[in-house]
């Protein structure tokens, strides 16, 4: 059961009781005291899991070690652990959350949710648990934070497009993030109201940050966010208010940001007693890519060995891939953006280009977080001549899918459509990534588990990957003391093994 509220812009001389504001209402649903389901507490922990292998996979990357050095000149006790490092080694929170979410966000891995908006709500785990760890929070406290976490961002992304005005998809973690950790705190209707508030006004950004030449600061954008929600609540604690309304507000959001004055939102949030399910409908990814390269690459891993044909350019005459909206226009040829057809772009960019990925994957029969970016691999002659033939258009059915509040029927693949240079033609299509909760091989225990294994393998010694999947799969149960071990070490000699870069601390 939910509750709707209409979401529109309010004259200051308008009367709006703070009740009827969406911060409001969010800060409700956070401090709900309802208990979460089994399936939810199931889930809580495979997403746990989820984060800590690609935040592994991630430990000796540039933004991530940088992030990671940041924090480490922030020293606190209690404080909270940061990955890599000796779980006695602990920092502020907030820079905790922010070297976290750096590792957890950097290879473009973890899950996902789309529908009006786009999100990866595993962002909302970082800072919710750095701070469980700092005020001594049970397991079961962290699991209803990030509960309330997800559930609000994904109501957010259901309801409000931010893309649509160029703003960063991350203007709804930081309220997000909030509410979770307003949740694990307990904290009432008051402080949260004004913590959301706060992390609103600070994390709204432009989209640039995810178009042309793609920078490591794609990376960085989601743990900004984080660390401003621990910094918003501890204002809030300490009795700071928030620009209100925060929304609705003549000069607010929505006015200046989200459509103007006259645009209305209709947001769906968990009535009072009602649990909070939406990380059910979340989705992680079996690929280092953007969620909508996942169906693609299993089309083109499945096309790879059907017709071997298609790995040789000089067989091929265009390859067209026909799909949603977002797809085309984001990650495709409708982008307008050179760099999705440049072998020298960065890491950040191939990911967000399909042509590339497409390619890759179709020559490859595989994809891998490493091996299929790597320059070389994207400067590989017969790949560029193959790369460049390859283009996107937008399909009305695709994108009505895309969009679709239908689970049956909500899809993020398309339709491909190949010409050969002997004039026979190849059309296959998908609707949904293997690993989605409807695809081919969805994403079980044993899975993230796997994911876990493969990625955390040379980084983490066996020891240290046991113990934190036993602590992990426990997490509901876990006392205080065990939350602030509920994070991965590296083996030893590997963070010394990158140059650390010097900032101003």
């Amino acid at each position: 059961m939910v509750e709707h509220l209409n979401v529109r812009t309010y004259k200051s001389d308008e009367d709006l009781p703070r009740e009827n504001q969406l911060a409001h209402r969010i800060a409700r649903v956070a401090a709900d005291p309802v208990e979460v389901t089994p399936e939810v507490i199931d889930m809580v922990i495979n997403r746990i899991i989820d984060n800590a292998s690609v935040a592994a996979a991630s430990l000796t990357r540039k933004p991530v070690v940088s992030a990671r050095s940041q924090a480490e000149a922030h020293p606190y006790t209690p404080g909270s652990t940061v990955f890599g490092l000796p779980a006695g080694e602990t920092k502020s929170p907030e820079w905790a959350a922010w070297a976290n979410g750096v590792a957890v966000r950097e290879l473009d891995f973890h899950d996902t949710f789309l529908a009006a908006e786009y999100s990866h709500p595993g962002d909302n785990i970082p800072p919710i648990l750095a701070v469980a760890q700092h005020a001594g929070k049970t397991g079961a406290d962290l699991v209803r934070g990030i509960a309330t976490g997800y559930e609000i961002q994904i109501d957010l992304v259901k309801a409000i497009s931010l893309h649509e005005f160029k703003i960063d998809h991350v203007a709804h973690l930081g309220p997000s993030a909030a509410a979770g950790i307003g949740t694990l705190l307990g904290l009432d209707v008051e402080t949260i109201f004004q913590a959301v508030g706060q992390a609103l006004h600070v994390t709204t950004a432009t989209r640039q940050s995810r178009k042309g030449e793609i920078s490591s600061w794609k990376a960085h954008a989601p743990a900004f966010a984080g660390k401003m929600a621990v910094e918003a609540v501890d204002r809030a604690m300490r009795g700071e208010t928030s620009p209100t309304p925060i929304y609705e507000g003549e000069d607010g959001v929505i006015a200046w940001l989200l459509g103007g004055p006259d645009r209305v939102y209709d947001v769906a949030l968990p009535a009072p007693g009602e649990a909070k399910r939406a990380i059910l409908d979340s989705y992680t990814k079996e690929h280092s890519a953007e969620y909508q390269a996942q169906a693609w690459i299993d089309l083109a891993r499945k096309l790879h060995s059907e017709h071997p044909e298609l790995v040789d350019p000089a067989n091929v005459t265009q390859i067209v891939l026909h799909t949603s909206h977002h797809t085309h226009y984001v990650i495709g040829s409708g982008a307008g953006d050179p760099q999705k057809y440049d072998p020298t772009a960065s890491r950040e960019t191939l990911d967000h280009s399909i042509p590339y990925i497409f390619t890759v994957a179709l020559q490859d029969g595989t994809w891998n977080h490493e091996a299929s970016y790597l320059p070389s691999r994207a400067a590989r002659a017969d790949t560029v001549e193959l790369w460049n033939t390859v283009t996107t258009v937008e399909d009305a059915e695709w994108t009505r899918r895309y969009h679709s509040n239908d689970v049956a029927e909500k899809a993020f693949g398309g339709r491909v459509e190949i010409e050969l240079a002997n004039g026979e033609r190849i059309v296959d299509e998908i609707a949904v990534a293997d690993a989605h909760p409807l695809g081919a091989r969805p994403f079980q225990r044993a899975d993230y588990i796997h994911k876990f294994r493969t990625l955390a393998a040379g980084v983490l010694e066996e020891t240290e990957i046991e113990r934190f999947l036993a602590l992990a799969e426990r997490t509901y149960e876990l006392t205080a003391d065990e939350v602030r071990q509920l994070t991965i070490v590296a083996k030893p000699g590997l963070l010394a093994s990158v140059e650390t870069p010097k900032g101003l601390f």
